[in-house]
């Protein structure tokens, strides 16, 4: 059975596209947009799964939900491509990255991008969210300076799980010229041809 995405334009489920992409599995694509009014996912998802989020993975009567337990549920599949490196402390990184991603560095730029659709209010409140964004991001600097990827030496599921935040810290977390390694990283997936296949075939995405 091919692997079907249920894919939300503008998400974090475009990384899933990319991480089929670099595996090489056949997969189908199911487009829903979000309203243009509240950006809110369209109630259809609903009948997907009760989260109405995106993305969610269906293959063979399963249904998984939450972008990393997907991405380990497709390097298993996968026979281990793009999973967890040899060298223990390279296994450490992988691990704390696949989820860092969205457990730490993930809330403050979506605080970000609440306030900042709030008048006058809300340019006080993101002057309060940038130092902490900022911690993350040099935290990231530092860590991109020492090696190419995140676990190490090669692209893992851990950098497609670190694009996203990343790719939204360029739109609105203040992610510039000042932190040149993570900028030559983002610059660097971009320009995969695995990443330019599931953008072509992901539709409009706002971070890219």
């Amino acid at each position: 059975m091919t692997l079907i995405v249920h894919h939300l334009n503008n998400s974090r489920s475009q990384r899933i596209l990319w991480m089929l992409e670099e595996l090489g599995l056949p997969y189908e694509i199911k487009h829903y947009q979000r309203d243009a009014k509240t950006m809110l996912a369209p109630p259809e998802l609903r009948r997907v799964h009760p989260l109405g989020k995106s993305p969610v993975l269906e293959d063979d009567g399963q249904t998984i939900v939450e972008t990393g337990a997907i991405c380990e549920y497709l390097v298993e599949k996968a026979d281990g491509k793009l999973g967890s490196p040899a060298h223990r402390g390279d296994v450490l990184r992988y691990h704390q990255f696949l989820h860092y991603a969205e457990g730490s560095m993930m809330p403050p730029l979506l605080v970000m991008l609440v306030v900042n659709r709030i008048p006058l209010l809300g340019k006080a409140a993101a002057k309060r969210i940038q130092p902490m964004i900022d911690v993350h991001l040099d935290y990231v600097e530092n860590e991109l300076a020492q090696r190419p990827w995140f676990a190490g030496d090669t692209m893992t599921a851990a950098d497609i799980m670190m694009s996203f935040p990343l790719e939204a810290s360029m739109s609105r977390g203040g992610l510039g010229a000042s932190r040149p390694a993570t900028v030559a990283w983002v610059a660097k997936i971009h320009a995969r041809p695995a990443y330019q296949a599931a953008l072509a075939k992901g539709g409009p995405y706002a971070y890219a």
